[in-house]
């Protein structure tokens, strides 16, 4: 069972989005710490190896009846899940801020937005998914069909804790597979609070299914069990190599959402107002712990100083502080987080790098506040130029043609999305598809939702998640070829 304080249920109007978690075999119980204040929340129990097989014997007994069900009363189970998340919407977003510390205004998009995959994908389900096929052979008929992969495990990361969730399970239901779902350690509650909520929309028994504990154990669990056909993940790029190769022995369909390292790009005669707006939002947004989140800030040089003098002005705008107080920034999820931060400017700092505003911990908040930091001049060499620092510390550097710029920006592993503000057409044309990403966002930072397949490049990720792709990367195609002679 869960043992919540009163302060998180006074917060909600539906204590039973607070659940007990002890579905399958509970071996102990997990402390889930508010990271604004540090104090426990929650009091999670947790499964082993033994629980994650029984979530995969749910499932799998399940997943006959779930795929042969009639599309359109799935995807009537997927529209009452959605009408339930959006009628919860108040509660589900304060038990994010409590467990993740995001600002309430942010959670309460996040909920918009985790509501939204399913809406989506509940009318995906119901569409036709046979095509014909023009025969190259006398007397023959050819059809494709679309066929649920079987048993899909999802495992989410602790950022986005609700929408990450729904982006990947809404596409699995709908596509007529049954799923288990593994949630970060730091944010369970937003994950048992969605499984209340698919119970009560009507999902059999086994359908989905919420598993807590050890990511190494549950997940290791699922890799190794070849009735698990499908593996979705979201997390850094070195967890998903580790994924990768474990799933290798059973062969499974993957889809890996991995880490990213996303370079903003500003060029002379851009409107330099609305370029410092759109680095704030790419860059500060969920207090920078966002595999969207830009981090290299290549600026034209003869446009260089004025904007880092707006940026930075900009900067010392935001406000930090818990985030039932609605702040710009609430707290990073955890110490770890914290060291990276300061291991990041001070290896810039080091190398030449200009401090200019921010490079430390807000004492007056909390450990777990550190301030939005400007650092300028930052050489590529530096650490910050190469790693994904998730955090909100904004390295600038000039640059000095666009040929340079493209090289530099490429220059990564990673590939998951490029920012560039520029009022030249042609010039746009170029850059959008000379840089190595998924996704390219011209003179905007908003990009994602549900009608478009998000993902990257290189060790960024396999696959897409959202759009149509997304359905269909929990699906196999049998073709089937019929003589009635």
């Amino acid at each position: 069972m869960l043992d919540q304080t009163d302060t998180l249920k006074d917060r909600l109007q539906d204590t039973a989005l607070l659940p007990g978690a002890g579905d399958f075999a509970a071996q102990g119980r997990l402390a889930v710490r508010d990271p604004a204040t540090g104090s426990v929340i929650a009091q999670v129990a947790i499964s082993d190896q033994t629980g994650a097989r029984a979530a995969v014997d749910a499932a799998q007994a399940a997943f006959a009846d779930w795929s042969a069900m009639l599309p359109q009363k799935r995807a009537a189970i997927l529209h009452r899940w959605h009408a339930l998340i959006l009628e919860a919407r108040e509660d589900l977003a304060r038990i994010m801020v409590a467990e993740q510390g995001k600002p309430i205004s942010e959670a309460r998009g996040e909920i918009d937005y985790a509501a939204s995959f399913v809406q989506f994908y509940a009318e995906e389900a119901s569409r036709p998914n046979i095509e014909g096929v023009t025969s190259h052979l006398s007397d023959a008929e050819m059809e494709l069909w679309r066929e649920p992969v079987g048993v899909a495990a999802l495992v989410t990361p602790w950022n986005f804790p609700s929408a990450m969730i729904t982006r990947k399970a809404a596409a699995a239901l709908g596509a007529g597979c049954t799923v288990v779902i593994h949630p970060s350690a730091e944010t369970p509650l937003s994950a048992l609070a969605l499984a209340v909520l698919a119970q009560r929309a009507g999902f059999p028994d086994g359908v989905v299914n919420t598993v807590i504990g050890d990511a190494a154990t549950i997940v290791g669990e699922w890799t190794a069990d070849a009735r698990v056909r499908a593996l979705s993940f979201t997390g850094s790029t070195e967890v998903g190599r580790l994924l990768y190769r474990q799933s290798a022995d059973t062969v499974k369909r993957l889809v890996l959402e991995l880490g990213g390292h996303a370079p903003f790009i500003v060029f002379q005669g851009a409107d330099l107002d609305r370029a410092v707006a759109e680095a704030i939002k790419a860059k500060f947004a969920t207090s920078g712990q966002d595999c969207l989140g830009a981090n290299r800030f290549y600026i034209h040089r003869p446009v260089y100083e004025a904007f880092c003098a707006r940026f930075t002005a900009a900067v010392e705008k935001l406000t930090l502080a818990p985030g039932m107080q609605d702040a710009d920034l609430g707290p990073l999820i955890h110490d770890r987080q914290v060291a990276k931060q300061q291991a990041h400017v001070d290896d810039a700092v080091t190398r030449g790098a200009r401090l200019l505003t921010g490079g430390r911990v807000d004492d007056a908040q909390g450990p777990l506040f550190y301030l939005p930091t400007v650092l300028a001049d930052v050489s590529d060499d530096a650490a910050i130029m190469r790693e994904e620092t998730f955090g909100p510390v904004a390295a600038l550097t000039p640059f000095d043609s666009e040929d340079e710029v493209i090289a530099r920006a490429n220059d990564s592993e990673y590939g998951l999305v490029a920012y560039v503000h520029s009022m030249d057409p042609r010039r746009i044309y170029r850059l959008t598809r000379a840089l190595q990403y998924g996704m390219v966002a011209v003179n905007r930072t908003k990009v994602t939702g549900a009608p478009i397949p998000f993902g990257g490049m290189k060790q960024s990720g396999i696959g897409r998640e959202g759009a149509r792709q997304g359905l269909e990367a929990f699906t196999e195609i049998k073709y089937v070829c019929r003589d009635w002679a």
